[in-house]
Order: structure tokens, then sequence, then C-alpha cells
């Protein structure tokens, strides 16, 4: 017969595993929402992200272990995602996108060409607040470039909504998840991408700098999608985040949204969706 000691063995040890279980689904669910992460303070790594108050990810108020980063999707995608992409072939002119075949929502669009387009010049977001142009680094990311304004012409970003947005400890505001709901209720906000995958570029010397914008991705390489992120301020992280190009007007724009904070059942690292919601009603690219 079973004692009461037994028993209260068997109670603490069934506590410990329950706690375990929902430890382990937490960190499922953050790894799949990471994208930008969240960094309070000292080390930064994007991605994968960790540090000490980190900007990866995506949880709500910072605290000593969480920390936000750019990061998209998983962290590490199985083996079922696919090859690792090819960087671009000067040589040849070509870029290499593959299937990203690691679950995630898809908003599918069909995938760029190959050859890249190098005519783009200039992108503007037409937000529901006034528009955002971006001089494009289309020279050292052409496949970046190529891949952007390919989703744009598709119509891809139209009518979504940004759905991650740091305070001044994690100055960023994430957007092209085209199937993100930005309400703070939506459990697969981050997750989404246009089914096709390709090769970080633009990284030699990368500063995350007021005005940057640059792509978020997972923490293995070849992860990058549709999703991106804006600087407000200067972030810390590591030369991971393909640099897109650079914010020449709108961030006055942005700076007032940030300002009005962000909605609870964010990240759990004081990012979450902007209180003043941000829509992106038409993505235009000019060459």
């Amino acid at each position: 017969m079973a004692t009461g000691k037994d028993r209260q063995k068997q109670l603490a040890r069934e506590h410990y595993e329950r706690q375990m279980q929902r430890r382990a689904e937490r960190e499922a669910r953050r790894k799949q929402v990471a994208i930008i992460g969240t960094s309070v303070g000292v080390l930064v790594v994007v991605g994968g992200i960790f540090a000490a108050v980190a900007i990866v990810g995506g949880n709500k108020t910072p605290s000593a272990a969480a920390t936000p980063s750019p990061s998209a999707a998983t962290s590490s995608p199985p083996p079922s995602a696919g090859p690792t992409p090819k960087a671009y072939n000067a040589a040849a002119d070509t870029c290499d996108y593959v299937a990203d075949s690691r679950g995630g929502p898809v908003k599918e669009v069909g995938t760029p060409p190959t050859k890249p387009d190098k005519s783009a010049k200039t992108m503007t977001f037409d937000t529901n607040h006034g528009d955002i142009v971006v001089k494009l680094a289309t020279a050292k990311a052409p496949c970046t470039v190529n891949a952007m304004a390919f989703l744009a012409k598709k119509k891809y970003f139209d009518g979504s909504k940004c759905h991650r947005m740091g305070t001044e400890a994690f100055p960023m505001l994430q957007c092209g998840d085209p199937l993100a709901k930005a309400d703070g209720k939506g459990t697969t906000d981050g997750q989404g991408g246009p089914g096709f995958r390709y090769a970080e570029e633009n990284l030699e010397g990368a500063k995350y700098t007021r005005g940057v914008i640059a792509m978020a991705k997972a923490q293995a390489p070849g992860t990058t999608g549709s999703q991106f992120f804006i600087v407000l301020g200067d972030l810390q992280l590591p030369p991971q985040y393909t640099i897109l190009g650079t914010v020449t007007k709108g961030l006055d724009i942005l700076d007032k949204v940030r300002k009005k904070g962000v909605l609870e059942g964010g990240m759990g690292d004081g990012t979450g969706a902007p209180k003043d919601p941000v829509e992106l009603k038409r993505v235009t690219i000019s060459g």
C-alpha cells in the first residue's frame, strides 16, 4: 500500500512533469514566432537569439531571461526544411530560391525569377499613417531586393499588418507576415511566409542603426523570407540579418506609433503588436 510520503513524491513528480511540458510548449511557440528578437541590454543575438536581454524572437516584458531578436519562424529548421539555398552567383548573375517546407503558414504567390532585376531603386510602403520610403541596397543585396520586388508586384504585402514593435529598449517595427492578425491574440503572428527562402547577403560590416531596414530570419542560415524590420533606434545585433536598404522618409510616423506602446499578449520580451496599428495598404517598387 502506498504511504502518504509515496503519494507526495508521486504528486511532486507529476507536477514537475507538467511544468516541463508547459515549458517545452512555450519554448516551441517562442521559437516559431521568432523573428526579430528582443533586446534590452547587453548581449544580443539575432535569429536564434541569446543574450542577456536580447534582440531576437518575441516575448513580452524584458526580463533577465527574455531577449528579443529578429529571427523569423523556427530557430533551427528540421532536416525536412530542405537544402540550404546558395548565395548569389555573380558570374552567372543568378539567385537561388528554395522551397520552405518548415510548416509555417504560407501565402503562396509563386517564386521569384532566378535572374535578379537590378532596376529596383526605391520601395514605398503606403501605410494607414502615410508613406514610408526606402532606398534599396540593390547592388549589395540583389537577391533580397529581387525577392521583395517580386512579392510587392504580386501584391503579397497589400493589406497586411505589422505584427511586432519594440519599446525604447528594443526600438524596431517588424512586418512582412501577410497572415498576421496583429491584435495581440494571434498565436501564429510572425510565422507567415511566402513558401520560399533564400540566402542572407549584405552582411559585411552590417550595422543596425536608426533608419536601417533589414530582413528577419530564423537561427539557421538561408532562412530569409518576406519578414523585415525597420530600426527606430540603434540595435546591437550581430551581422546576420540582410540589410535591405535605408528609410529616407517616414521614420517620424513610426516614432509616433511607438510612443503609443504595444498590446499585451506579445512574446514575453517587451515586444508586441503596436497599439496604434500599422497597415501596409500597398507596396510599390520604382527604378
